[in-house]
C-alpha cells in the first residue's frame, strides 16, 4: 500500500476519467459520461481525452478492457491502483471541503 506522501493529488480531468472507467467504457463514453456527470461544465475535446487516457494507461490506472462482441471500439477499465488513486483523491478533496466550509462557517476566522 501506498504511503499518503506517496500520492499526488489528481486533476480534475484525470479523476473523471477514471470515475468514468469503473465499469468498462470507451472514449467517447467517457466524453459522454463527463459531459452528463458535469451537466456540461466539463466538455472533453478529442486531444486532451486521449492524451489523457494513454497517461493513465502508462501510469498503470487504467487496462484495456477485451469484449468479445467484435466491437472494434478500445475499451479500458479502471485498475485497483486507478481504485486507490481515486480514494486518495477523494479524501483529500472531502478534507478540503471541510476546512473550507468550517472556515466560511465561521465567518472568515482562520485563526484556530
Amino acid at each position: 500500500m501506498k504511503k499518503k506522501q506517496d500520492i499526488a493529488p489528481l486533476t480534475e480531468t484525470a479523476l473523471l476519467i477514471l470515475l468514468a472507467m469503473y465499469k468498462p467504457n470507451h472514449g467517447y463514453g467517457v466524453m459522454q459520461f463527463v459531459e452528463k456527470k458535469t451537466k456540461g461544465r466539463v466538455v472533453f475535446g478529442p486531444g486532451t481525452l486521449y492524451g489523457a487516457i494513454n497517461n493513465l494507461h502508462k501510469k498503470g490506472w487504467i487496462s484495456p478492457f477485451r469484449m468479445d462482441n467484435g466491437d472494434r471500439k478500445k475499451e479500458y477499465m479502471i485498475t485497483d491502483e486507478g481504485k486507490i488513486q481515486v480514494e486518495s483523491e477523494l479524501n483529500r478533496l472531502k478534507e478540503v471541503y471541510e476546512i473550507g466550509i468550517d472556515i466560511v462557517e465561521e465567518g472568515g476566522k482562520v485563526n484556530d
